[in-house]
């Protein structure tokens, strides 16, 4: 196959080169596992330098859409979910985000007594009602995350509202009702008999376990939820950024040009 670029282009070399091997992981050959065109050989095609491919590959490696296997090659990673820790994202958006297009298999909702454990989250007496919300949600193939909700009996939710569609949307748009801060908690299991059955998974199998607090700009807590995903079809990314001191101790910072 035949690559170019446009020299006299103004768009930056690593740009047209990110733009072309996007192109090539679109395509069907590349999705069934074929390896992407090594960095030299492609760099002597584009007549460009190594380090410009390098950097275009390495942003679409480090955004999970590539994976490179030292002595092996690159090619392009399965399309598994991929949630960062930065800037966090409702369900519905991180799979917008993905290009993916999700199926409701089953969504209920029912008014539960509210348990120690979430009465002690909502700060609310136990025992007390709340709204409990289950979905299970996935590809067109097969679903691959289950997720059950409980509310706070102030963000206004009845029970009757249309649950297909992004919840947090329903609580901004209907309620007044703001997601802000979300914190959560990630740990492993392995899938009993009833999750094995939503999951289409075997009892035993690995299962990722998701717990998500989330508050309103305030800080009051208005959704508990906990979501147990196929381990095969989820990967979770940390973004960190680490602050540069000087010898002194201080955190170093930029120094406007015009102070």
């Amino acid at each position: 196959m035949s690559f170019s670029i446009d020299h006299k282009s103004s768009v930056p070399l690593h740009s047209q080169v990110e733009d072309l091997l996007r192109e090539l992981i679109a395509s069907d050959e590349y999705k069934k596992g074929k390896f992407l065109p090594d960095e030299v050989g492609l760099a002597k095609q584009l007549g460009i330098s190594r380090n410009t491919v390098r950097q275009a590959t390495n942003k679409l490696v480090y955004e999970g859409l590539l994976i490179r296997k030292k002595g092996v090659g690159t090619k392009v990673a399965d399309q598994s979910v991929d949630s960062r820790g930065t800037n966090w994202l409702s369900f519905s958006q991180e799979m917008s985000s993905k290009g993916i297009q999700i199926k409701n298999y089953e969504i209920s909702a029912e008014w539960v007594e509210a348990t120690e454990e979430i009465a002690q989250f909502f700060r609310i007496t136990q025992g007390k009602k709340i709204l409990k919300m289950v979905r299970l949600r996935g590809r067109a193939e097969y679903p691959f995350v289950y997720f059950v909700s409980y509310f706070h009996p102030n963000v206004g939710l009845t029970g009757n509202e249309d649950f297909s569609r992004p919840l947090y949307e329903i609580l901004e748009k209907e309620h007044s009702v703001i997601a802000k801060l979300s914190k959560e908690e990630i740990s492993a299991r392995l899938a009993d008999k009833f999750l094995a059955g939503k999951l289409n998974i075997k009892t035993g199998d690995a299962v990722l376990k998701r717990k998500r607090f989330v508050f309103d700009p305030g800080g009051r807590p208005i959704e508990y939820n906990i979501g147990y995903y196929r381990a095969d079809s989820f990967v979770y990314t940390i973004e960190s950024e680490r602050e540069v001191l000087d010898k002194s101790g201080v955190i170093m910072q930029e120094i406007p040009e015009n102070s």
